[in-house]
């Protein structure tokens, strides 16, 4: 009875664990990552393009899509190395603001083989992209994002 008692105890710990973590990454409302677009993608070909159900997968909780099955297998040997940063939310708004910020999929940046994400959209009625800001200051932005991230990363 007590083995039983302590493998359902864990067992409640890890699925909140996963549960927790996956609130935390930028998804949709159907709890697919980066509103559908391949993360491997950007590495390979170096741009933005969705993938699909057919080649999708679960990681901590969270469905991935990707456009063909060698890139669902190439995240599948090693996921973190395909991940954006900061959960997949915007960049900018994590170094500047403090703040977690959806993106445009199609608005991203590769810097020493970490996916970096950005909004693009209006923002108090004027077109915004936060990769304008980024650029040309991606030391010192990636720096005040990593530190902001330490406590954000959480809320």
């Amino acid at each position: 009875m007590k083995t039983i008692k302590t493998a359902l105890i864990l067992v409640v710990f890890i699925l909140s664990t996963t549960i927790s973590f996956a609130q935390n990454v930028y998804k949709n409302d159907n709890n697919v990552a980066n509103n559908g677009y391949d993360v491997v993608n950007y590495f390979t070909t170096h741009n933005a393009q969705r993938g699909s159900q057919e080649f999708s997968t679960v990681h901590n909780g969270v469905t991935y899509y990707f456009v063909n099955a060698k890139h669902l297998n190439m995240f599948k040997k090693s996921p973190d190395q395909y991940l954006p940063q900061f959960d997949g939310f915007c960049s900018f708004a994590v170094a500047k603001m403090n703040k977690k910020v959806p993106v445009d999929p199609e608005t991203f940046r590769i810097d020493e083989g970490r996916l970096y994400l950005f909004y693009n959209d209006f923002w108090e009625g004027k077109p915004f992209n936060t990769i304008i800001p980024w650029l040309g200051n991606e030391e010192e932005m990636t720096k005040m994002a990593e530190k902001n991230w330490k406590l954000l990363k959480n809320s």
